[in-house]
């Protein structure tokens, strides 16, 4: 169970754009290429190794077979052979529709599906970019309908100016948008369900309006204000640092500028790497892969020992 890469799956999207490519090399071929999903289990996008022996295998095939070398034993017993985690790389070029998603319960009992808690780390941001994050005041439901109806709702909506590496903890009913001009990270449950409220009235190329999901909505949504979402976080070198612990994910941010190796044989979880900058050779018991900006890793459960040489690059961390 060496260290997996696999191959991107690329999501032409409305608002995307070309940073896929220019920043992060990403094999795109159209001008409005919004995301890169990196590590993927939902039903009709699964990732497919690209390096070593099991090249050309999926994500799903090498679970149903590998299963507790591939997840950990603790995180089989929780999720069966469901991978429960969903890695993107986001370019929006434009604003992203407003939206929110379902908790668990909500997403189980509609959608048969995992709620969707994400997160985002900034990796560029053009001058002046925005994200929409909750509401700027305490909204009433009855209020938020009516904002619906009268073409309002932009003035209930907290704006968050972004820079480079800021990070935001989207949980379940934050209404919430990525804003033109952000390139950015996205670690989030295995989930591709989301409620659109607003998107602009922009049309599709064919002409169409993008379906809205406002009734599905109502009930979804937190209508509090509240201030948990920007993640303040420790960026000391040549260690571990927490970004983000939840019941879904645990996201640590390590800027590394020499060689580091550590006994993770009690982790009993996969660790996913995600290169935001810089570039490293990534190995463990059973061998090595170089990881550029960009890319993503996976390194399997069974590992006991894993080692990144680097004289320089920052990485997300992630396990479950």
């Amino acid at each position: 169970m060496y260290p997996l890469k696999f191959e991107p799956i690329l999501k032409e999207r409305l608002w995307g754009g070309t940073k896929l490519k220019d920043v992060l090399g990403k094999p795109i071929t159209s001008d409005i290429t919004g995301e890169s999903w990196e590590l993927s289990a939902v039903e009709g996008d699964i990732s497919i190794v690209s390096n070593g022996e099991f090249s050309g295998r999926t994500l799903q095939d090498l679970i149903n077979t590998y299963t507790s070398d591939i997840l950990g034993d603790s995180v089989y017993k929780r999720f069966g052979t469901d991978f429960p985690i969903l890695i993107k790389f986001i370019d929006a070029k434009q604003d992203l529709s407003i939206q929110l998603h379902p908790n668990d319960t909500l997403a189980k009992e509609r959608h048969d599906s995992f709620g969707k808690t994400e997160m985002w780390y900034v990796m560029d941001a053009d001058e002046d970019a925005r994200l929409i994050v909750g509401f700027n005041k305490t909204v009433e439901k009855d209020e938020y309908v009516k904002s619906l109806e009268n073409g309002n709702l932009l003035t209930l909506l907290n704006y968050e100016k972004v820079t480079a590496g800021d990070t935001f903890f989207i949980n379940t009913g934050k209404i919430h948008a990525i804003g033109a001009g952000i390139l950015l990270a996205e670690i989030q449950q295995t989930s591709d369900i989301t409620y659109r409220v607003y998107d602009f009235d922009r049309r599709d190329k064919n002409g169409n309006l993008r379906e809205l999901h406002t009734e599905l909505a109502i009930d979804a949504i937190d209508y509090t204000k509240k201030d948990d979402f920007k993640v303040v976080y420790p960026k000391t070198k040549d260690t571990v640092n927490t970004m983000v612990d939840c019941p879904y994910f645990r996201t640590n941010y390590l800027e590394l500028t020499t060689q580091n190796s550590w006994n993770i044989s009690d982790r009993d979880s996969f660790t996913i790497y995600m290169c935001v900058a810089g570039s490293a050779k990534v190995s463990n018991d059973f061998g090595t892969v170089a990881l550029d900006k960009g890319e993503t890793v996976l390194i399997p459960a069974n590992t006991k020992t894993l080692s990144i040489d680097t004289s320089w690059v920052k990485l997300l961390e992630v396990t479950v």
